[in-house]
């Protein structure tokens, strides 16, 4: 019997066996595309972590310094520091909210009935440009955040609402993509 390790042929053959029962032919184009999809959509979650840990920071040190401990004189902090503390906390609850959904967003899987209704590529490909503009959103809230203290947030918190709102809009197009039947 000859040694079957050594088999190109029948090598080849055990291996293709293997990818197709996994779903996966890491040679193909839209393999390549779909793993691209993943990484992209893993950064920009990556980035809307330092993002939140930014807000969260500059949250922490605003409710140090307008929140003394109580006192007889002031037993409650102001209305107004209350109000201000608790839009960070909101922007910042906000921005994890998108890391999360971020995080779970599919990609299309390998699946030959939906191959019947659209092309796979061409939605890989849509999916990536609409994983563009997302993470071009990610990096623009970071950097509007990054090292800015809780008055700089808040004076920024409109412009802050509404990136926040894009990245909402672009997730839902690129569900919208997934959802698409068309090529």
């Amino acid at each position: 019997m000859p040694n079957s390790f050594y088999d190109a042929p029948k090598l080849q053959q055990i291996a293709n066996t293997l990818f197709l029962g996994w779903g996966y032919n890491f040679y193909r184009r839209e393999n390549q595309l779909r793993a691209d999809d993943q990484l992209v959509c893993a950064k920009a979650a990556w980035l809307l972590g330092l993002a939140a840990d930014s807000i969260g920071a500059a949250e922490a040190e605003f409710r140090r310094e307008a929140f003394p401990p109580p006192s007889r004189a002031k037993p409650y902090p102001d209305a107004e520091d209350v109000a201000k503390a608790q839009a960070l906390e909101r922007l910042g609850k906000d921005v994890v909210a998108l890391e999360a959904r971020l995080q779970a967003l599919p990609a299309p899987e390998q699946d030959i009935m939906s191959l019947r209704f659209r092309q796979e590529a061409d939605t890989l490909l849509r999916l990536i440009a609409a994983d563009e503009q997302l993470v071009g959103q990610a990096e623009l809230l970071r950097a509007s955040v990054d090292r800015k203290t809780a008055a700089e947030i808040l004076d920024t918190m409109a412009d802050l609402q509404d990136g926040v709102a894009a990245l909402r809009s672009t997730l839902q197009a690129r569900a919208e993509i997934l959802v698409s039947r068309t090529s």
